[in-house]
């Protein structure tokens, strides 16, 4: 189709131009992917800010917001706008999230809203759960005077005994040590409650078990401000592939690949 005035033509005349027959394709806007892993600074032999954009340009996405778990993180101020700087004039629009604590450790909270000033749109440990309470509530009550919300991978690393895949039938099956929903369950738990108490807004990474989608539903029903997010591969795949592929490490992830029962609750 092409514009005509404020009409669109059936027909176009666009003598010269290339054409694309998009008949039972569908056309939307551009997508965000809000949980990408840019890895630079620090790791630049895996992935550079402009190759992830790249990569995501060509994916249909027009905006990301990476992850801090970089080397050096994304912990102060001077990296968030590095980060922004590497970015302009980038066809997607990158959009730096600041950690929670200082170097992703969970003992002393980063300088947030220094942070913020500098262009974070949210904060983050990433793979390192906020283990202390008392932190996350902090977080969560700088989070809420920014306007920002705290991104959580939800595990409790205590209930988490170094395990391989879903922690269950076909965990025992196979002999391999699993990962309970319950350390992700607990933790999403225990910051729905924080999130209620402090108004600060908790998203939920990658959410992956049916009882932390029903803590999710009861929390947003009371008002809370809580989100989640899935994967594909959550609502996908079933810990049934791991024995199905014959351990083909693309069905390792964190956290696992889980049940039937799962997948039916998250889609």
């Amino acid at each position: 189709i092409a514009r005509r005035g404020d009409d669109l033509a059936d027909d176009p005349e666009a003598e010269g131009v290339p054409t694309y027959d998009a008949t039972g394709k569908t056309i939307s806007q551009g997508w965000m992917d809000m949980h990408v892993h840019f890895r630079e600074p620090g790791q630049e032999h895996k992935e550079t800010i402009e190759t992830g954009a790249r990569a995501a340009a060509f994916g249909g996405f027009t905006a990301v917001a990476c992850m801090p778990n970089t080397d050096p993180p994304i912990a102060t101020r001077d990296v968030v706008e590095f980060v922004r700087k590497r970015a302009e004039g980038l066809v997607v629009d990158v959009h730096p999230i600041g950690t929670v604590s200082k170097r992703r450790e969970g003992e002393e909270l980063a300088e947030m809203a220094d942070m913020a000033a500098g262009g974070a749109v949210a904060f983050s440990d990433d793979g390192s759960p906020v283990q202390h309470g008392g932190l996350m509530r902090r977080a969560l009550e700088y989070a809420r005077t920014l306007g920002t919300p705290v991104l959580g991978h939800e595990e409790d690393l205590t209930l988490n005994p170094h395990g391989h895949m879903n922690e269950g039938a076909v965990a025992t099956r196979l002999g391999l040590p699993g990962i309970p929903g319950l350390a992700e369950e607990a933790m999403i738990a225990r910051d729905a409650l924080l999130a209620g108490f402090t108004g600060g807004h908790v998203h939920v990474c990658h959410i992956s078990t049916a009882a932390a989608v029903d803590i999710v539903r009861r929390a947003t029903a009371r008002g809370v401000p809580l989100t989640a997010e899935a994967c594909p591969h959550h609502w996908a795949l079933t810990d049934e592939a791991v024995d199905a592929s014959g351990y083909d490490t693309h069905t390792k992830m964190h956290p696992p690949l889980r049940t039937t029962a799962d997948v039916q609750a998250i889609k």
